[in-house]
């Protein structure tokens, strides 16, 4: 990934090999200690220790009318409805069985029942994890075992596979709001029938744990990421409310649309959690689709698009045609988890003009609480992540050496902040080679800062793959495609696609005398993982590059690719 400058600034990045002298820093800089303050003012965060999330959001006051609204059929849940229905639900679980401290795992699309679900499993102090539902038996199994899954909520054609690992399954609708409760979720119905309320709510700490999910982090196979209550309360409070409270109107009329999946942190933080504290509407669509897009943004006027680069791709191209015939209801879309393209930046501006574009940066292990966009009169960097979030602090740092640098030179990013993860679970090794013994998060990422605190991201060196807003894993892969019994040695990593963001690309080195075939190979693993994970190009290789110590080189691999073979 190439550093994209803002044109209207013209700033770019110093080299961080630059010995540049300076005399004068900017306020939110520290040259003693190499920290980087946020520019805005701390954000006061509730103290007392026992709290959970839910509570919080629900204490929260707003004229807010529809909770969740479902994109086909417009069933939706009022706000009035929604916290007893949680109550409700709680209450149900507990009767079923779950008790504090035990993990209930989500197999679900998007649906309106997501965050009723994902609260009152929080609300009765048990913890969620959840996957992706495109994850494969083989996949399912490894977290259940990991995270001691005691309840699975999926949908229906998942139930007979995952009773064979005998485990308690609830069907969820995913069609709601047709007036049919089939026979096959009266279970579920059970569950949501009630009127009754927890007979005596369990104690939560804040720093007890509230969910398991799962990331690649800065190396190896994916982990389960160990949040608190204490931090998802820094993500609606330093995330969502703060950005919310920097726009001028009231929050309650915004509508926002709900394509980003909610079992990632970014749709967690943002639909299942922070933004029912401010009584928008949120429109949830069961998968992304382009012409369903254009239909709900126009139907239910949503103001709030949170994105991903694809989806801001298929969005740019739909208003070259459509002439300023859509989208008239958009007030701002924001986008994350990859940096987007200098190309879709200057064709949204161009297209969408009437619409706020901003993009952020966050981790899963920073419960997505990092930077956020900020455009004003003054500044208007549509290639910058933005600033750093309220009571975060962060490093720039020499990836090799460690050493602190100053604003305008770029090194590896450093965050620390009430929404740091807890730990990776069971994994003690990983977690102090993330979480430093000052509590800062090493990220991988290359960015730099410019004068005004504008954070923009030149590179990743974390062994990570963002294909369609998915994240991938590198290692899951390799350890999956080691297994063949002609394959020697494997690497995988990303290809850049315009449109996709980046594809998976699988480096072999072949067994002496092999002759096997790229189709073969893409085959074998298509068989054993999730289908968004497969791998797109195989490339054979003598040796795969590695450093010393054993760390594949990545960015070598990238490299050698050409320009054609990127596409």
């Amino acid at each position: 990934m190439t550093s994209i400058y803002n044109k209207e600034n013209s700033e770019l990045p110093f080299s961080s090999s630059e010995t540049k002298k300076q005399t004068s820093y900017p306020r939110w800089y520290s040259p003693e200690t190499g920290i980087c303050h946020s520019t805005f003012p701390s954000v006061h965060l509730p103290t007392h220790p026992f709290l959970d999330v839910v509570s919080l959001i629900f204490s929260h006051q707003h004229n807010g009318f529809s909770a969740l609204i479902d994109s086909s059929s417009g069933f939706s849940i009022s706000y009035s409805q929604l916290f007893p229905l949680v109550k409700t639900l709680a209450s149900a679980l507990h009767r079923f069985g779950i008790s504090q401290g035990d993990v209930v795992l989500l197999l679900l699309p998007n649906s309106v029942y997501f965050p009723v679900l994902f609260l009152a499993v929080l609300y009765l102090g048990a913890v969620v994890s959840t996957i992706n539902p495109l994850s494969t038996v083989s996949e399912i199994k490894k977290q259940v075992a990991e995270c001691k899954v005691r309840l699975v909520f999926t949908v229906h054609d998942n139930i007979e596979k995952l009773k064979s690992l005998g485990l308690s399954v609830i069907a969820v609708p995913e069609n709601v709001g047709t007036g049919c409760e089939d026979v096959a979720f009266s279970d579920f119905y059970k569950l949501i029938s009630g009127n009754d309320e927890l007979v005596k709510k369990p104690v939560i700490r804040q720093d007890d744990t509230a969910a398991i999910l799962y990331s690649s982090g800065t190396t190896g196979p994916s982990k389960g990421v160990v949040l608190t209550h204490k931090n998802f309360i820094a993500a609606v409070e330093l995330f969502v409310r703060f950005e919310a409270s920097q726009y001028d109107g009231f929050t309650w009329k915004n509508v926002y649309l709900a394509a980003l999946p909610m079992f990632h942190i970014y749709g967690i933080s943002l639909f299942v959690l922070g933004l029912l504290s401010l009584g928008s509407s949120i429109v949830v669509m069961r998968k992304f689709d382009v012409n369903e897009m254009v239909r709900v943004i126009d139907e239910y006027e949503v103001t709030h698009f949170p994105a991903v680069p694809p989806i801001m791709m298929a969005l740019v191209k739909v208003a070259k045609t459509r002439s300023g015939k859509s989208f008239k209801s958009l007030k701002q879309v924001s986008c994350g988890a990859a940096p987007l393209s200098g190309k879709i930046i200057e064709d949204f501006v161009q297209f969408l003009h009437h619409v706020d574009l901003i993009q952020g940066y966050g981790m899963t292990e920073s419960t997505a609480v990092g930077t956020r966009g900020f455009n004003t009169g003054k500044f208007r960097k549509y290639a910058s992540v933005g600033l750093l979030a309220p009571n975060m602090q962060a490093k720039v740092v020499n990836w090799r050496n460690g050493s602190s640098l100053p604003p305008g030179l770029s090194g590896e990013l450093l965050l620390r902040g009430p929404g740091i993860m807890k730990e990776y679970m069971n994994n003690m090794d990983a977690t102090r080679s993330t979480i430093d013994n000052d509590g800062w998060l090493h990220t991988g990422d290359i960015v730099y800062f410019d004068q005004n605190g504008y954070l923009y991201v030149i590179d990743r060196v974390k062994e990570i793959i963002k294909y369609k807003g998915f994240q991938i894993a590198p290692a899951d892969l390799e350890a999956v495609l080691i297994g063949h019994p002609e394959i020697l040695d494997v690497a995988v990593a990303a290809a850049m696609d315009e449109e996709l963001g980046e594809i998976p690309v699988a480096f072999v080195v072949r067994r002496p005398g092999s002759k096997l075939t790229q189709t073969a190979v893409i085959k074998y693993l298509a068989q054993k993982v999730a289908p968004y994970k497969k791998v797109r190009r195989v490339v054979f290789v003598n040796a795969i590059p590695k450093s010393p110590a054993g760390k594949i080189l990545r960015r070598e691999l990238r490299n050698s690719l050409t320009p054609a073979s990127r596409l």
